[in-house]
């Protein structure tokens, strides 16, 4: 007959199976169970904290990690996991206290050096965020998460030599690899070879990267595919150095080429420096019927600038909760600009809000309208400019040369925008940078954009109230 202690143990090892396999709520349940049996088990504490984090039962896992610390307060992997979570929620300094407690129990910790490394750099100690990577990658060079985490903050500051050689380390491009049976593409002469770029990350990255289909082409490849998005497949078939656009789902991707590449390895094998990348607008184009069947659809005053408008990406990105406005409300200042029509882009999360008392939100609903990006391109050549958080929309108005204001957060601002400009050497003439003074401060912003507007319309500024 199994003890009490080793009937939890065999309940925490299979919760934990579960975890590993994604169900939580057996997870949770099994936990839970262990817990009943031998409630001293730390690591049972700490794992059902975990999850409950992972259910944003935060409270509940807060009080999980202090019981599994009070057991055991010398388990780095606990410590770890809550700093991660009290980071996650802004709680930088608890956050830091975890972590540099875990590095007086264990110093040669890798990934407690990573993660105070990510703390820091969120904290914009940029200088110890580069130490404390740099100190884990001393004790092991091969540790890939601190050269990920490391070339974030490198190519944010512009250092792109070493930022895209430590950018190789990501692996999220993994599984789609193992479909492929060609050998990845490792900078050997392309003349008279056929090479796939492969999906990698979101449409933005898609939109932004693509350029360098053009490199392999001139560096003699004589066959360059592309596999994307299926929402890019017809926009992507007006690059001009592509002779394959493949929507991922579509059957053919697995053979007929001498090379596969991630798409955001390119920059890397191309040794872009801040100087050198390459900026050739517009490299993506609308097609023309689409572009004339739009202008037929737009409403407003025929001399009125027209301006469209997108205040929220993806709520499944990591950082979404800051890069997004609260609301459509965050952007009224505009509505007192005269001369001025709004239309919405906005597609998925936010775009209810345009229903909501119109009267008072002079801004004409499209978003319901776009089929693909080929749609929404033909929409913004047919703008004047294109007012934007930090989505792909903003990479497409971009490519396609037209003119595009970008709103970014001063929390985590993604590091293609680089740090401190109001320009974007990605999108030299497009693109303007408009960033918040304090994190959450989004007021300042849309009254500096406002003032921009009226600057565009030659209108005066209306008087505050």
């Amino acid at each position: 007959m199994l003890s009490k202690v080793s009937r939890a143990e065999r309940l925490f090892h299979e919760a934990t199976r579960h975890l590993h396999e994604g169900n939580l709520l057996q997870a949770e349940s099994g936990y839970r169970l262990a817990l009943a049996h031998n409630p001293e088990l730390a690591e049972a504490h700490a794992n059902l904290a975990y999850v409950l984090e992972q259910s944003h039962r935060l409270e509940e896992a807060e009080c999980r990690y202090h019981a599994a610390l009070n057991l055991n307060p010398g388990h780095v992997r606990i410590l770890l996991n809550y700093g991660a979570m009290l980071a996650s929620e802004k709680r930088f300094d608890e956050a830091e206290a975890l972590y540099r407690q875990a590095l007086v129990i264990d110093v040669h910790s890798c990934a407690v050096w990573s993660n105070l490394g990510v703390l820091l750099a969120c904290m914009k100690r940029e200088a110890e965020s580069e130490q404390c990577y740099r100190n884990a990658l001393s004790i092991d060079p091969e540790y890939r998460k601190a050269q990920f985490n490391l070339s974030y903050l490198l190519l944010r500051q512009g250092r792109f030599e070493e930022g895209w050689l430590r950018f190789e380390a990501r692996d999220w491009y993994e599984r789609l690899a193992t479909l492929i049976p060609c050998p990845r593409w490792q900078g050997e002469a392309l003349s008279g070879k056929s090479i796939l770029i492969t999906i990698e990350a979101g449409h933005g990255d898609m939109i932004q990267f693509c350029r360098y289909a053009s490199f392999l082409q001139e560096a003699g490849a004589s066959k360059v595919s592309i596999l994307c998005h299926p929402g890019l497949k017809r926009l992507f078939g007006t690059l001009s150095a592509v002779d394959e656009v493949i929507a991922l789902g579509e059957p053919g991707v697995s053979d007929g080429w001498d090379y596969w590449v991630p798409l955001l390895s390119l920059p890397y094998w191309f040794k872009t420096g801040l100087i050198t990348i390459p900026a050739g607008i517009p490299y993506l184009h609308a097609n023309p019927e689409r572009v004339a069947r739009w202008a037929g659809q737009l409403a407003g005053p025929s001399r009125s600038l027209r301006v469209g408008l997108v205040w929220k990406g993806n709520p499944l990105f990591e950082n979404d909760a800051d890069r997004s406005l609260p609301s459509l409300s965050t952007l009224s200042p505009l509505w007192e600009v005269p001369g001025v029509t709004f239309y919405s882009l906005q597609k998925g999360a936010g775009e209810e809000e345009i229903e909501d008392d119109v009267e008072t939100r002079p801004v004409i609903a499209l978003g319901h309208l776009l089929e693909d990006f080929a749609d929404t391109a033909a929409l913004v050549i047919n703008l004047d400019l294109v007012i934007t958080v930090d989505t792909s929309v903003a990479h497409l108005a971009g490519a396609l040369g037209k003119s595009c204001w970008v709103l970014l957060p001063d929390y985590k601002p993604d590091w293609r925008w680089l740090a401190m400009r109001t320009d974007s050497p990605w999108y030299p003439k497009e693109m303007r940078l408009f960033r918040q003074a304090e994190p959450g401060d989004w007021s300042s912003t849309i009254r500096a954009v406002q003032q921009s507007l009226l600057d565009l319309t030659g209108s005066a500024r209306p008087a505050l109230v």
